[in-house]
């Protein structure tokens, strides 16, 4: 008999932070800030991105399904 488990739904919103945390990190590497943004040095997008890419890896691989 088998027996079917369901998808825990942190696993999806893994998914969904690790692509847009990718999306926003090379967003902000290939796209240069416009002029006059105050502190755009510190490159705030590029953190954002790679902040929410590990984290949305944490929760897809913490939740990933498992046979």
């Amino acid at each position: 008999m088998h027996i079917h488990s369901m998808i825990s739904i942190w696993f999806f919103i893994g998914a969904i932070l690790t692509v847009y945390g990718a999306i926003i990190c090379v967003a902000n590497l290939v796209l240069p800030a416009p002029p006059g943004v105050v502190l755009s040095n510190l490159h705030a997008g590029v953190w954002w991105g790679g902040i929410l890419f590990v984290v949305g890896l944490i929760y897809t691989i913490r939740f990933r399904p498992r046979d």
